[in-house]
């Protein structure tokens, strides 16, 4: 075997990250085979993208047999929920034991299963996304033949490994609106109409190329933003776009904005560019344990804002578990737009919040949402974690708990002992990836803290994906 080579192969085992494991015998003893996004069973097309001497890794083309444990259902697939075939209650065995084995043989943390306090479960199986973001291409994967087509007028998602080509979405995939999604092949239709194209990926030509939709569950509105670039634009008729949309989705649509953008990267940010609001406003409302949030296109938000609740509630009970916070002084870390620094400051009495995050835009959302929600008892900063006790000296000493929400990567590890440096009595660490938790526990146990607790939150049913709530104690 060659790295690109494809192979069909039998997947016997689970590991985390959603990786199904295949063996190989060989003369030189069993080789493993480590495929994305299958489970025991399958029997599965596959492309090597790594060999490595007793492993290799592989990006899945297509599941050739499916496994016994998979069940039927009505949602359309796609590649982004490739379990969704599997039953919830599987899942979560697949899950909960991947998971846990990454802290101990990352993390070092034998006693893991004695310190695991609890699986929170989406309280949606489906549907429970708030934001969604749809392709155009002109070069089309019919799902019915397999083939890829030219000149098409694609609208869905990317075709399972590939970046040029998209499925159209013909009806519900099970993550995302159920009643909006049923209609997007309507929306696809009036905009081919116009005649004008859509983007050629490997090209780097066309008009139309992403339709973004957020959901306020609140409120049961939707915000949706098409992005094209500016290759024609004099021919679209935005006026009779809008109204289209305003007929179709009825009260649901709480706004409609046109962004221009012509960064022809692929990956470049989406709402970059130019943006006109078409029809009426462009933020929507959701709430979250009693407070409302105002999330507009740009704003980062918890996709699932229902099991948000349940980690963030979790968190704050983690938090007032071994003290009495009440005229404490509490760090929020990576706070984004200040989601749970403002609920713990809604809900903890007599608590002082400093929400800390590198991104401006977000500050001010923070501090945009706090006013609406007429919280008093926290301040933000737009600064890096890593540097903000340099900036900022006067904290020194005085934070008696720490809220600590990274991006997937983790913390740098020199991050990681600046923050070790406050000397807060606890550490409260939500990890959207359990294996960099587990990777962090070192630092943070060499620096005195110890994990007393954990907790596994389910975010995202039907993918790999699971968040942590870990809290540390400060040894005396």
């Amino acid at each position: 075997m060659k790295r690109g080579d494809q192979i069909e192969v039998l997947i016997e085992e689970y590991a985390f990250g959603g990786k199904g494991i295949a063996f190989q015998e060989t003369e030189n003893g069993r080789y493993v085979i480590f495929v994305e996004n299958t489970i025991p069973g399958q029997k599965v097309l596959a492309r090597i993208a790594k060999k490595r001497k007793k492993h290799a890794e592989c990006k899945l083309l297509k599941v050739l047999e499916p496994s016994e444990l998979e069940v039927e259902n009505n949602w359309q697939e796609i590649s982004g929920a490739p379990f969704i075939h599997v039953p919830i209650e599987k899942q979560r065995e697949f899950k909960l034991s991947s998971t846990l084995e990454q802290y101990r043989r990352i993390g070092g943390i034998k006693e893991i299963d004695g310190l695991f306090d609890e699986y929170i479960a989406s309280p949606l199986d489906f549907n429970y996304r708030n934001k969604m973001e749809y392709s155009f291409s002109t070069i089309r994967q019919d799902l019915e033949s397999g083939e890829e087509l030219d000149d098409e007028f694609a609208l869905g998602f990317k075709s399972r490994g590939t970046w040029w080509k998209v499925e159209n979405l013909d009806k519900a995939d099970g993550l995302f609106d159920e009643d909006f999604e049923n209609q997007l092949h309507l929306i696809r239709k009036e905009l081919e109409k116009s005649g004008l194209p859509a983007w050629h990926p490997p090209k780097k030509l066309g008009f139309f190329r992403h339709l973004v939709v957020r959901k306020s569950f609140a409120q049961d509105k939707l915000l949706i933003n098409l992005v094209t670039s500016s290759q024609g634009l004099k021919k679209f008729d935005r006026t009779a776009f809008a109204n289209f949309v305003q007929e179709l989705l009825g009260d649901r649509l709480a706004g409609l904005q046109h962004t221009i953008n012509d960064d022809v990267a692929d990956r470049a940010k989406i709402e970059n560019g130019q943006n006109q609001l078409l029809y009426g406003e462009p933020v929507v409302l959701e709430t979250v344990l009693g407070l409302d949030f105002e999330i507009s296109m740009e704003s980062f938000f918890q996709t699932n804002p229902k099991s948000a609740e349940r980690l963030y509630s979790k968190a704050i009970s983690y938090a007032q578990e071994q003290f009495d916070l009440k005229g404490e002084v509490l760090m929020d870390l990576f706070c984004g737009t200040g989601t749970i620094g403002q609920i713990m400051a809604d809900q903890i009495e007599d608590v002082k919040v400093i929400g800390v995050d590198i991104v401006p835009e977000a500050i001010e959302d923070a501090k945009r949402n706090a006013e609406r929600n007429q919280i008093k008892n926290l301040d933000f900063y737009a600064a890096d974690v890593g540097k903000f006790l340099v900036e900022y000296p006067d904290f020194k000493g005085k934070i008696h708990s720490i809220i600590l929400d990274p991006p997937r990567a983790g913390i740098a590890p020199k991050s990681l002992k600046k923050v070790i440096d406050l000397g807060a009595k606890q550490i409260v660490y939500i990890s959207c990836n359990p294996a960099t938790q587990a990777r962090d526990a070192i630092v943070l146990k060499e620096g005195g803290y110890e994990l007393k607790k954990l907790s596994l939150v389910d975010q995202f049913p039907h993918t790999s994906h699971i968040e942590a709530v870990g809290l540390f104690i400060k040894e005396d």
